[in-house]
């Protein structure tokens, strides 16, 4: 008998997490291969963070927190959404979790219960159904298509809303499309569930400060006040500041919620490393003129793949709105054998493909819920990128 329970086989391990580490162990084989699989900026955190957290060590921050944030970095929570985003929380208000993951997963394991769905529009992040599905409840997902820029239509959220709908994930700009909702387009969702008070807001904002072209942010709760006392607002460190190993997330909500969520996390993990947390309120509270220096650098390879990709015989790629991330269609690949005779069958046998072919890592689009597609994280050298390019050309002109 199994030591392991049912629950586990409800869920798969991470397929962007697997694909990192199948890359990391054929390059430890000696393999030449590109890894583009990691949604992870490579710029350094900056400098006035680190020593932020080198004078909280010589202070001797280096104890037990309260269990879900520290009082200051919570207050620098209120502070930025107040400046950013135009929304009042109190720091009762507010959580502070190892991550914006473990701000989702509290949340849903506080309020689903069997049963209850959640709507998740698709392509989607690999783990906001899994987490469901760990909290008993029940992922409907609604495919959101290429020739729609990727973004939710408000006539098939209306359609998908059930007496069973506890909340809806939404995530702008997405990983893994990139893609970013208008304030037009937001207020086209916020108007379907204005009229159905059940559903909850699940806002995933991680890559906030992460857009190009003019493009600007928008967070539900801002562009419909009426929703902030049903809305879990989500954010964290990780990618605009460059600080995804200090495992830093938050999120504001409701009293009532933040408390369901403090009582699951403080029998789980407890309070986030207190380092990491005098780190970020230097972060929030700081200078962010190197997010500007950044995102041009980010702009301009996200401007290099597209173009590439789209010279790329049997894809399709658009040009997102923001985070670091491109997702192309690979239908055009589908059917056509490659030099060995394999079929590529499905976006799993492309990426595949790629892998053993050309030694470039991406994720299969069925990982985030809309086929046939792959993601690429551009969040490495534009060097890599180019060569990474090359040979993604090079295996599709060989396929016939």
């Amino acid at each position: 008998m199994s030591i392991l329970a049912q629950r586990l086989g409800r869920i798969r391990p991470s397929p962007t997490i697997a694909m990192s580490a199948k890359a990391r162990e054929l390059k430890a084989q000696g393999r030449d291969v590109i890894g583009l699989s990691a949604g992870e900026p490579d710029f350094d955190t900056p400098a006035h963070v680190i020593r932020a957290a080198e004078e909280a060590m010589a202070r001797g921050e280096t104890r037990y927190t309260d269990p879900d944030g520290s009082p200051e970095l919570k207050q620098a929570v209120c502070d930025k959404f107040r400046r950013e985003n135009g929304l009042e929380y109190a720091t009762a208000e507010v959580s502070i979790g190892t991550g914006g993951k473990q701000v989702l997963y509290n949340a849903m394991m506080a309020t689903l219960d069997p049963g209850d769905e959640v709507i998740i529009p698709a392509p989607y992040w690999v783990s906001y159904p899994d987490m469901v599905l760990l909290a008993e409840g029940t992922p409907v997902v609604i495919p959101c298509r290429q020739e729609d820029r990727f973004i939710l239509d408000p006539g098939a959220l209306e359609a998908a809303i059930t007496p069973r709908t506890r909340w809806i994930i939404l995530n702008s700009p997405s990983n893994p499309s990139g893609a970013g909702y208008t304030r037009e387009d937001m207020k086209k969702i916020t108007d379907v569930l204005v009229r159905h008070p059940h559903v909850w807001v699940l806002t995933d904002d991680m890559y906030e400060h992460l857009v190009y072209d003019g493009f600007r942010f928008c967070t539900p709760a801002e562009v419909e006040p009426a929703l902030q006392e049903r809305t879990l607002t989500v954010n964290g460190m990780s990618k605009a500041y460059c600080m995804t190993g200090w495992r830093i997330g938050f999120a504001g909500g409701p009293k009532d919620l933040i408390t369901g969520m403090r009582t699951i996390q403080s029998q789980s993990t407890s309070n986030p490393c207190s380092i990491s947390q005098a780190a970020s309120v230097a972060a929030l509270n700081g200078p962010r003129d190197f997010m500007e220096a950044n995102n041009t650098v980010f702009r301009e390879r996200r401007d290099l793949v597209c173009s590439m990709l789209n010279q790329a015989n049997g894809l399709s790629c658009p040009t997102p709105e923001g985070a670091f991330y491109v997702y192309p269609s690979c239908a055009g690949l589908i059917g056509r054998r490659t030099p060995d005779g394999e079929v590529l069958e499905n976006d799993e046998d492309v990426v595949r493909y790629f892998l053993d072919g050309e030694g470039v890592a991406a994720v299969h689009g069925e990982a985030f819920g809309l086929s046939p597609h792959f993601r690429i994280s551009y969040a490495t050298s534009t060097e890599v990128l180019e060569e990474a390019c090359r040979r993604i050309q090079r295996a599709c002109a060989a396929t016939r």
